[in-house]
């Protein structure tokens, strides 16, 4: 009999998995403290996501001893024992070709603990300290596709997807995934499109039938060859020029003497300005009632190619190329 890892209600559980004879019912109870459960569920992310996992990984994660590990690593291949292999040559553990996650991960924490490092995609269910409420997120990607994804990322591997895009609809890509950015409002995964021969954006909710290809990855398809990647950029924002109590904005975004400098990767520069919505548009005519922002310095995003992705810049650039 299969089971199913619920780390609810304080403790750890092991149910029937669907199709057993025994669906449905509660097959035996482990006592675990919430500081297990923790563990539990770390290294099964830790596999999912990035393919491998040794007894290290714990131990730093949690200050853990060597004893503690091995005991948290026998308990979940007791309770999933089709899911993680022990590859000698690596001396890590490898999820299965088949591996089925017995953890229902949050994608949004699963995404904080792949940008942040915290929060290790475990919904506690402890109640907040104080009301607090957010607009949420419209969109959340699939985290098969999301694990496949990282997974190759972290092998330094080629992957075939189907993509679903505006202009061309669904098509078979082959990319090499280096990089996931979050823009905001949705994540992407920053890639080496083989079939443009340049690197690119993949929205990741787009993104479906990951299939991992083996053999290893040219040095022009690498995350150091990607000189948008690379190449940093200090933006400059101020004040909208129109606003009539610029003090306000000032305030807001916590400015010394009326400008906010920050500095971003070339690659994602225009989404920034987007997601604040900065006008970018050289002689700020942008309303001010929708863009309290306006770039000081618009000649830092020459040669980023972002930059269309930003207020104001798209005008900006079909103006320049009819001139």
């Amino acid at each position: 009999m299969s089971v199913v890892l619920s780390f609810r209600d304080g403790r750890v559980s092991r149910y029937a998995r669907a199709g057993s004879p025994r669906m449905g019912l509660l097959a035996e109870h482990l006592d675990a403290s919430q500081a297990q459960r923790e563990r539990l569920a770390f290294l099964e992310l830790r596999a999912f996501f990035t393919g491998e996992l040794r007894r290290s990984d714990i131990e730093a994660r949690f200050g853990i001893r060597p004893a503690a590990s091995s005991r948290d690593l026998a308990l979940y291949r007791e309770i999933a024992p089709d899911n993680l292999e022990y590859d000698a040559v690596g001396r890590c553990y490898r999820p299965y070709q088949s591996f089925a996650p017995v953890s229902e991960f949050n994608p949004d924490r699963v995404l904080t603990w792949l940008l942040q490092g915290f929060g290790d995609g475990l919904d506690l269910g402890l109640k907040p300290a104080a009301p607090c409420e957010g607009p949420g997120q419209l969109t959340r990607p699939d985290l098969h596709a999301l694990g496949a994804i990282t997974r190759s990322m972290c092998a330094k591997r080629a992957t075939r997807i189907s993509y679903l895009s505006l202009s061309s609809g669904s098509k078979r890509r082959e990319i090499v995934p280096v990089a996931l950015a979050d823009n905001g409002l949705r994540w992407h995964v920053r890639a080496f499109d083989r079939e443009r021969g340049r690197f690119g954006d993949f929205v990741l909710t787009r993104i479906s039938k990951v299939k991992q290809i083996y053999g290893p990855v040219r040095e022009i398809e690498s995350l150091a060859a990607d000189e948008q990647w690379a190449r940093m950029v200090e933006v400059e924002l101020a004040p909208h020029t129109c606003i009539e109590h610029p003090k306000a904005i000032e305030a807001d975004y916590g400015m010394h003497d009326g400008v906010l400098r920050i500095k971003a990767r070339a690659a994602l520069a225009g989404y920034v300005l987007r997601r604040w919505n900065v006008d970018a548009s050289p002689d700020h005519r942008l309303d001010p009632a929708t863009h309290h922002l306006w770039l000081r310095n618009p000649q830092t995003l020459y040669g980023v190619e972002s930059a269309a992705l930003a207020p104001g810049q798209r005008e900006a650039l079909e103006s320049a190329a009819n001139a």
